[in-house]
């Protein structure tokens, strides 16, 4: 059965971090439909002075962070001491778990283009260790199709493997069509299958919708995507809903109200990192 759109939102233009101009699709609006994915934010802009105040030191419990930059850089640093950077078609992906402060900075470029999705922990999982991974552009195929190419970012196409999450299964294609070239995923039935129209309007399924556009899909074993007369670049993302409660209070996101306020209440008395900051 091909699945079809079940309900689409296009995003509103914001501002967050330090004054970082970007156009917010994904959020506490739209939690039990897109679930597991919480949040997406997108960012696409020629003018620096849209992002280079980045995103200060700042906690998160209970969610993973994946940021995909096609176009431009972004520096990543911890508590765990990490301190990394990606760009130009690679992936930042961290696991917040049990509590990380974290900063990212956005370095001038010609242009800024990408993604971050905020993808929810499982209540099992909510206080795993905290964990940062970046995914280059070495670890990450790309596969040429007749008319464009996909990246596999993330899970499994077609047997083709890419990084696998730990947590939840994620499938997370990068999908590059020339003008009114097609393609037809195939789908595990019981996965929530979103997608994403980062550049460019296309077709999903026989509905034309427009570029920054999220779209949640009905069930089914397949989704054709096609370009219109235009290049486009979707991003297609499957994943397993929870169907859990979700208490959600800024950079934090638990099962009940007790858990949130009790990272807060960490926050407040120094404990909410179970390791020492080391910058």
């Amino acid at each position: 059965m091909e699945r079809k759109i079940k309900q689409q939102v296009t995003g509103f233009r914001t501002q967050d971090g330090a004054g970082v101009n970007l156009v917010r699709v994904l959020g506490n609006r739209t939690v039990e439909e897109y679930d597991p994915i919480l949040m997406l934010d997108s960012f696409d802009s020629t003018n620096p002075n849209d992002y280079i105040a980045g995103f200060p030191m700042h906690p998160h419990r209970g969610i993973e962070t994946i940021s995909y930059v096609y176009r431009g850089f972004m520096t990543h640093r911890d508590s765990l001491g990490n301190e990394d950077t990606i760009g130009e078609g690679e992936v930042q992906w961290m696991t917040a778990g049990s509590g990380i402060m974290h900063e990212e900075k956005l370095p001038a470029a010609d242009r800024l283009l990408g993604v971050q999705l905020w993808l929810n922990l499982p209540a099992k999982d909510k206080m795993v260790p905290p964990a940062y991974h970046s995914i280059k552009n070495s670890a990450i195929e790309e596969v040429k199709l007749e008319n464009g190419k996909l990246r596999l970012l993330a899970g499994e196409f077609e047997g083709r493997k890419g990084y696998e999450s730990k947590y939840l299964p994620l499938d997370y294609y990068d999908i590059h069509l020339n003008p009114t070239a097609s393609i037809v995923v195939n789908t595990n039935s019981d996965r929530s299958v979103m997608v994403f129209t980062l550049l460019g309007d296309a077709y999903i399924g026989d509905e034309l919708i427009k570029e920054k556009t999220a779209v949640k899909l009905t069930s089914g074993d397949h989704v054709k995507i096609k370009a219109t007369d235009n290049n486009a670049q979707v991003l297609f993302i499957s994943s397993k809903r929870l169907d859990e409660p979700i208490v959600w209070g800024g950079p934090i996101v638990m099962n009940t109200k007790e858990e949130l306020n009790k990272a807060f209440d960490d926050l407040r008395k120094g404990t909410f990192l179970q390791k020492k900051i080391m910058y």
